[in-house]
């Protein structure tokens, strides 16, 4: 059974690539189909550049976004007081991360995981002042990174 099954789908897969006789030669259907071959060659070339345009977008939101979360271990330690809204923020941003890097994945694109770090030294400061201010520069740069993070996705998004 096995046998008669392959050999009658034999010609039909020699077939499968043989042109069409009364159109091979026909002047339209040649200009037809190079038309279409370049429109298709285009639409590729176009996903392709698209494609490394939401790559190098994905990329560096995940990028900024892992550098932000050591940050916000450095903001824990300076500003004690606000810890609360402080370990709110770092697992949304590890989540996000996290979101980002899946979509990476299920979409194909290359990745590269860094291994993680340990937080950097905080640099020493003389007064609490300075620990208020060198948190407040943090979470500012971080809400601009956001706000930035936000354009580009509601931008992929249309």
């Amino acid at each position: 059974l096995a046998l008669l099954g392959a050999l009658l789908w034999a010609p039909w897969r020699a077939l499968h690539g043989a042109p069409l006789a009364e159109l091979s030669g026909d002047q339209d259907f040649q200009l037809f189909l190079h038309k279409n071959l370049e429109f298709t060659r285009k639409i590729k070339g176009d996903v392709a550049a698209l494609q490394r345009v939401v790559e190098a977008c994905f990329s560096q939101i995940r990028d900024g976004l892992r550098a932000y979360h050591g940050s916000l271990a450095a903001v824990l330690e300076l500003r004690p007081g606000d810890a609360s809204l402080v370990e709110t923020l770092q697992p949304d941003a590890a989540n996000l991360s996290s979101n980002i890097q899946q979509q990476m994945e299920d979409l194909g694109l290359a990745t590269v995981t860094y291994p993680t770090e340990g937080p950097d030294a905080l640099p020493a400061f003389s007064s609490s002042f300075h620990h208020q201010v060198g948190g407040f520069f943090i979470l500012a740069n971080f809400q601009r990174f956001l706000e930035t993070a936000y354009r580009a996705l509601r931008h992929l998004a249309r």
